[in-house]
């Protein structure tokens, strides 16, 4: 397919490796405080906050993206 290597598509290839590292992380964040390692869990929730602070920005740069055929 023509558009399967365009700008937009691998972008949003991208951010769907962002959401699945995001899930990830979280998975690894609800184990370290279950084992009480609070400071680690700290650690990945800040790396998780940022990644939801990106996402809106990203998803919105995609949806202009596409909608101009890039």
């Amino acid at each position: 397919m023509p558009g399967d290597y365009s700008l937009s598509d691998v972008l949003e290839r991208m951010y769907q490796n962002q959401l699945a590292l995001e899930t990830a992380l979280m998975e690894l964040t609800l184990q370290s405080e279950e084992q009480r390692l609070t400071e680690v869990g700290e650690n990945i929730r800040g790396a998780l906050f940022t990644i939801g602070e990106n996402a809106g920005h990203i998803k919105q740069g995609l949806a202009k993206l596409k909608n101009k055929g890039l």
